[in-house]
Formats: C-alpha cells, structure tokens, sequence
C-alpha cells in the first residue's frame, strides 16, 4: 500500500493544553468541605427562594446539569469578557469536573472552553466515587459536571469565598 500512512499505537498523544496543578484538586476532607459548603448555599438559596418554584425547575435555573448543559452554557458565553459575569444570569460563576471519569475523552473540552470564557474549574475526586457525591448535591445519581450560574444568591457568595483572588 503505497502512500499510506501507518497508525502507531505507541504514539504519545498531546498533553492537555491547559495542565492540573495538584492543588487544583478537591479530594479527601477538602472535597468534603467543599461539598458541605454546595450543599448549604443551595439549601439557604431555596429557603430564600420568593417565588417558591418546584425543587427540579428551582435547580435548573440555578446549576447547569451535566457535560452537555455545561458546555451549551460555556459556549453562548463570550469569550474573555468577565464584565458582564455578575449581571448576566446565563454566565457560569464556576464549573465542577470530575477528574476521574472514564473516559476522559467526556470532559476533556470542558477545561479549555471554560479557561477561555474566564470560568475557574474546581476538579473533585474520590476514588471513583466522585460522581456518585456529585451527583447528590443535584438530586441524580451521578454527574460529571456542573456549572454554577452566576445569579447573585446565597450559593454564589458561599463560591465567592473560595474560589481564586483572579477569577
């Protein structure tokens, strides 16, 4: 077979573009504080709730749900502008990932897209129980990514605390 090339197994695929500190990770007592931390803005934010919505549609307005809700909402956003983050419900305040998820080819884009709309990634991890714990936190039994709106309630102030200084 003239003019065709071999595939070569052995062949290292490109690192991400973006690499993972390890810092970045949440796992241990870290991800459980982090957890807690969700789960009481989430719970102060519907007590305060005026228009007492059902719980599900109160959710949706709050979290983006899941790989593909997350990358719908990180791709209408435009890119590089935090101007307009506070005032603009449809921005992500922050997206959670789980890092152990296989396959990885599922979140690989998440990063990157988030990295250009200026949206930090907060990576959990728990021995692959971390979808499972995410999961709860949304009333599903699992999730491999959500994404915080940035709506101005309880939840996004909580987030505000202990996400970076440059975000």
């Amino acid at each position: 077979m003239r003019g065709v090339t071999p595939i070569n197994p052995q062949k290292k695929i490109e690192a991400d573009s973006n690499p993972v500190k390890e810092s970045d990770y949440y796992e241990g007592e870290r991800l459980t504080h982090l957890l807690d931390l969700i789960q009481r803005g989430i719970e102060t934010s519907k007590l305060s709730n005026v228009n007492s919505l059902p719980e599900k549609i109160w959710l949706k307005k709050q979290i983006a749900i899941g790989i593909n809700e997350v990358t719908r909402v990180l791709e209408r956003m435009n890119p590089n502008n935090t101007s307009d983050q506070q005032q603009n419900p449809k921005q992500l305040q922050v997206v959670i990932l789980v890092a152990d998820c296989k396959p990885r080819m599922l979140t690989k884009h998440i990063p990157n897209l988030a990295a250009s709309r200026n949206v930090p990634v907060l990576y959990v991890r728990d021995n692959k129980r971390a979808s499972l714990r995410l999961g709860e936190l949304v009333k599903l039994k699992t999730a491999l990514a959500i994404g915080i709106k940035a709506r101005g309630n309880d939840l996004n102030l909580l987030l505000k605390q202990i996400l970076p200084r440059d975000s």
